[in-house]
């Protein structure tokens, strides 16, 4: 008995050491390692369903840092594609982060089987002090390695380009946080609002602002974000609508019909949308474009964007940040299913979504004992609201995918609120970044 105390004791010492360690560990990192700026990296993604490249495009060098100083090799969840920084001496992994690309929901498209397309896609990484490696790997969607590109950076490169001394466009800050210095930094911008409109764009991300953090666990995190709103003016109002025959004149040339899908708004323009967000402090970004057509999207770690002038217009910013910061799946399901987004044998990265191939660590412990599976649905608003399970239909297909709760912001627009399920995955993630 005296033995095990001991070995306990020992054990607890040693858990609180790797506790405490990289406290402080990862500050002396991030200073060992990188300056206080920023590395953009502009890629081009190519390809088709048979073979896809990555090029790279060029290299910029931005002042001020705007994302984590900790957990830099770490990763909250996987994403659809990666990007890696190693020291090039050591071979050191020294910063990792995720996201997703609309090329690569592109090549789930029949259309992509016998047609090549190029996509724009723009990375921001802590600006390093030496030379490093660094490496984009796609996956998909059987979280298979598809493509793959490793470059040298050499800090003191005479051909990355300098930029964002002085902002682009004015931009006025909406919210700060408590140590602004340790936040999250969103920056709203405007998209197809003429210079006389900028007023509305205000009103409009004030909106759109307060309906974010009207939502749990934003509401209780506040203090953690710091949100600016980029004037950023278009010669013409409103967006393009192809299927319509129209076409406007906007800084970032968003357009409704995207993949040929009518509701489906995006911007293919990811080096005009960073042009503008130089000089801003800004690591996340939601466009808001002008117009009352029902619309929008959301990319990991790329950008929310939505009609700003719709009557759903506020559950749609915040369903869509949803995507694009949490990394939250789709939780709606189709009749006939358009997109087989997710294999029912893979276990999707998405941590409100599961194929039960691999559920551990998601949402299993909050499932009470004896809860059927699938979970059946209910009639009762109290239960609705509280009750959690695996409801089958999720992630476009209405079998062999589950979601946590019956309702949703990530399922309706009429939901008031993130399911129990999503407000725990957005908390790890506002933890992740900010402690």
């Amino acid at each position: 008995m005296f033995r095990i105390h001991i070995d306990n004791i020992m054990r607890l010492k040693i858990l609180m050491l790797l506790t405490l360690l990289p406290i402080g560990a990862m500050a002396q990192e991030f200073d060992e390692f990188f300056c206080d700026s920023t590395l953009r990296i502009d890629y081009i993604f190519a390809g088709s369903q048979d073979e896809q490249h990555i090029f790279l495009d060029k290299t910029c060098k931005m002042p001020g840092w705007h994302g984590r100083r900790n957990h830099l090799a770490e990763l909250p969840f996987e994403g659809n594609g990666q990007i890696i920084v190693k020291d090039h001496r050591s071979q050191r992994e020294i910063y990792r982060c995720c996201f997703s690309t609309l090329f690569q929901e592109w090549l789930s498209y029949d259309i992509s089987k016998g047609e090549s397309r190029s996509f724009e896609n723009v990375y921001l990484v802590p600006y390093p002090k030496d030379t490093v490696d660094i490496t984009v790997l796609l996956l998909n969607n059987r979280r298979e390695t598809i493509c793959t590109l490793t470059h040298v950076f050499n800090p003191k490169d005479i051909l990355t380009h300098a930029m964002g001394d002085k902002p682009s466009w004015s931009y006025e800050t909406i919210q700060q946080g408590a140590d602004p210095s340790k936040s999250i930094d969103i920056a709203y911008i405007a998209e197809g609002y003429t210079a006389d409109e900028m007023a509305v764009f205000l009103d409009d991300v004030r909106k759109a602002n307060n309906a974010l953090f009207d939502h749990e666990p934003f509401k209780s995190y506040k203090e953690r974000f710091n949100v600016v709103a980029v004037k950023a003016e278009s010669k013409e109002s409103g967006t393009s609508i192809p299927g319509l025959g129209i076409w406007k004149n906007t800084i970032l040339g968003s357009h409704f019909d995207t993949f040929y899908l009518d509701r489906y708004l995006t911007t293919l323009n990811m080096k005009s949308l960073h042009d503008c967000l130089a000089g801003v402090p800004y690591e996340h970004i939601i466009i808001l474009v002008n117009t009352d057509n029902y619309g929008g999207g959301g990319i990991l770690n790329q950008y929310n964007l939505s009609m700003s002038h719709h009557p759903l217009f506020e559950p749609v910013v915040v369903h869509e940040f949803g995507h694009s910061f949490g990394g939250l799946g789709d939780e709606y399901a189709y009749e006939s299913e358009p997109i087989p987004m997710y294999p029912h044998d893979i276990e999707p990265w998405e941590p409100n979504l599961t194929t039960l191939t691999d559920f551990h660590g998601k949402w299993e412990d909050k499932i009470k004992k004896g809860t059927p599976i699938p979970t059946p649905e209910s009639n009762d608003p109290k239960k609705i609201a509280t009750r959690i399970g695996l409801f089958e239909g999720a992630g476009y297909s209405l079998k062999g995918v589950y979601r946590g709760m019956q309702d949703c912001r990530m399922r309706t627009n009429q939901n008031p609120e993130f399911c129990e399920v999503c407000r725990d995955a957005l908390t790890k993630l506002i933890r992740f970044y900010t402690e």
